[in-house]
């Protein structure tokens, strides 16, 4: 299970760590995380919003999306090597950031993918962020390239992503199981039964449980 962050997040959030450790105890699954471009141990001390997101803008979201996906497919084939994980079974969860990041690792895994949870997340946003962290293009290009189960997860008022370019993003997803999921409430909100609800997506899915 490859786990992303959200922004101003680290590989060690509470959330990564609480869902590592429930995919691994519950269902066997291992979990890795990477720090998001300028977040975490790749800068010496957490960054405001405006000066990450600047410098991902003045370096090239393409680029810099080229780069992460890189890297994490690098990590997966690494402790497949060391023979930590089995590499042909591989599922993404990635909300808001993690989503940004998330569904080009996904296409760039291929066939590998079993699965993914991401949302939070849309083709168009606010000016809340960078414009230069928009790039709808890049975004449908990854999502036309997964045909993997996918649970969709979307925060009706979210005042970042607006819904309409969440749902146009789905919609662009190849999957033929694709599910969407509305809540009500803004970005940052998350209620109580959402995690369980994607970690058992999680779970059935990448595991190929009964019932999934």
């Amino acid at each position: 299970m490859l786990l992303f962050h959200g922004g101003s997040g680290h590989k060690s959030s509470e959330r990564n760590l609480r869902m590592g450790r429930w995919l691994a105890a519950t269902a066997g699954i291992a979990a890795i995380a990477i720090d998001g471009p300028h977040h975490g141990d790749r800068v010496s001390a957490p960054m405001p919003p405006a000066v990450y997101q600047q410098l991902i803008a003045d370096d090239g979201i393409e680029r810099v999306t080229a780069r992460m996906t890189e890297d994490w497919l690098d990590a997966v084939s690494a402790i497949a090597v060391q023979g930590f994980v089995d590499d042909a079974h591989v599922s993404v969860f990635g909300m808001s950031m993690g989503a940004r990041f998330g569904l080009p690792v996904a296409a760039g895994l291929g066939s590998r993918m079993r699965c993914g949870v991401f949302g939070k997340f849309g083709l168009r946003q606010t000016e809340a962020l960078h414009p230069g962290l928009c790039a709808p293009g890049l975004m449908v290009t990854a999502a036309r390239a997964v045909s993997a189960p996918v649970l969709y997860h979307v925060q009706r008022d979210d005042a970042i992503f607006p819904r309409d370019g969440q749902f146009e993003l789905f919609g662009a997803l190849a999957s033929a199981d694709k599910r969407l999921f509305a809540r009500s409430g803004g970005h940052a909100e998350t209620h109580p039964g959402d995690e369980a609800s994607w970690l058992e997506f999680l779970r059935r899915k990448t595991t190929g449980a009964r019932g999934s």
